[in-house]
């Protein structure tokens, strides 16, 4: 049963606002992490590797122990899970600026992601408060902060150490998760009564609960693949853009607004978008924003320009703003209330392995072949994944809603 008593209007912006940044905080680290490895004293070949294991450890973390956190916030409610994380990912983030060395980086990194979860957790708040019919669009704005945050956030990261000096990212990111943490404590209200250890449901008996589960477990395959492609393109976006460009000048400037041309698309789209699957079906909107992501996916192995790269980029994130929303409200429309933060912590998982996966797929692919293989191999990924939903979908093309 759905709690409506609590404004959950509010909710939404303070979750917007706080899955923004902490999105951002996983990803903006990427553009200077080997520059602040360097500055930690390690040098040769093993910049490279710490760096990488510095920006991975907190995804791979995070996506380990979210199923813990979302019994927990099943158990104690989803607010003091938010709360919860935003803390220590304040202290986490602030620390950086302090560390002494690469050890004491790569265990704030981890200890990041460990304590992480408000992201899934103010998903399944949403979820749990907001009417059924608006919750494609209340889903689709809120997605719109990850999507945004993880896209956006290299670029803020990049041109924010490049004027205040790489400490000071950290210092002025955790006090922005700290107004997160004071926001969600004095705004967010959550209706919530506490469960007995003994009276919770084990995750067993929320999977049988699922109004249907080849749905559920093809909507977490899906995740993960979406997080892969978006995220296989990372590790060698600037050196494709540096080919194209076929010199080095104002390098950076040109790829932050190309990285951040999905998010701002996105961020445009997903209220919207959210809307008209509220209206079709979230399952249509999936196979509608697959089918135009592969058309778009697939010419960017071909461009002869950053402008044509960047053009590209900009209308994918119209079919960005359509997936991860749906994904969100069929996942909130066939989950027993009981069980949804264990559930959104489950699809958490998956989208943080694909953030993993994603970065070491496209590096081994521009390695090994080029960087336009990266571009076909994703697009081929996006095709898989609109195979996989036709067929996951395939008893559900003619009714609206999977849930009835």
């Amino acid at each position: 049963m759905r709690v409506m008593s609590v404004n959950w209007k509010r909710n939404l912006f303070v979750a917007w606002f706080g899955s923004f940044f902490t999105s951002a905080s996983f990803s903006l680290v990427m553009p200077f992490m080997a520059l602040y490895v360097e500055k930690l004293g390690v040098r040769g070949a093993s910049v490279e590797l710490f760096a990488g294991l510095a920006v991975a450890i907190s995804a791979l973390a995070s996506g380990l122990v979210a199923p813990i956190w979302g019994r927990l916030a099943d158990q104690h409610g989803r607010r003091v899970m938010m709360i919860r994380a935003s803390v220590v990912m304040t202290f986490t983030m602030s620390a950086l600026a302090f560390v002494p060395n690469v050890w004491w980086l790569l265990l704030m990194r981890l200890l990041n992601g460990l304590f992480s979860g408000y992201i899934p957790n103010s998903t399944a708040l949403i979820a749990s408060q907001v009417p059924k019919e608006k919750s494609g669009y209340a889903l689709g704005t809120l997605s719109t902060g990850m999507v945004a945050g993880g896209l956006i956030g290299p670029s803020l990261g990049g041109f924010t150490a490049q004027v205040v000096g790489m400490e000071n990212v950290f210092l002025i990111t955790g006090g922005i998760l700290l107004l997160v943490t004071l926001l969600t404590i004095f705004m967010v209200k959550e209706d919530f009564t506490p469960v007995e250890k003994a009276d919770m449901l084990t995750t067993r008996e929320i999977l049988a609960r699922v109004k249907n589960r080849q749905i559920l477990f093809g909507l977490f395959i899906t995740s993960f693949i979406l997080q892969m492609t978006v995220q296989s393109i990372a590790p060698i976006l600037t050196l494709y853009i540096r080919e194209l460009n076929g010199h080095s000048g104002n390098l950076m400037t040109i790829s932050g607004f190309i990285v951040s041309a999905v998010g701002l698309s996105a961020m445009m789209s997903s209220g919207t978008l959210g809307k008209i699957g509220d209206k079709i079906g979230s399952h249509r909107l999936i196979l509608i924003g697959l089918s135009y992501s592969f058309l778009i996916y697939l010419p960017m192995a071909f461009v002869k320009t950053p402008l044509q790269l960047g053009i590209l980029r900009f209308m994918l994130g119209f079919g960005s703003g359509a997936l991860m929303p749906s994904v969100n409200s069929l996942l909130s429309k066939i989950t027993p209330p009981e069980g949804i933060s264990r559930v959104f912590s489950f699809n958490q998982m998956f989208n943080n392995f694909g953030q993993v996966a994603g970065p070491l797929l496209g590096s081994a692919i521009a390695g090994y072949i080029s960087y336009r293989a990266v571009f076909i191999t994703t697009s081929l990924f996006v095709l898989f994944n609109l195979f996989w939903s036709l067929f996951n979908f395939r008893k559900f093309l003619g009714v609206r809603n999977i849930a009835n």
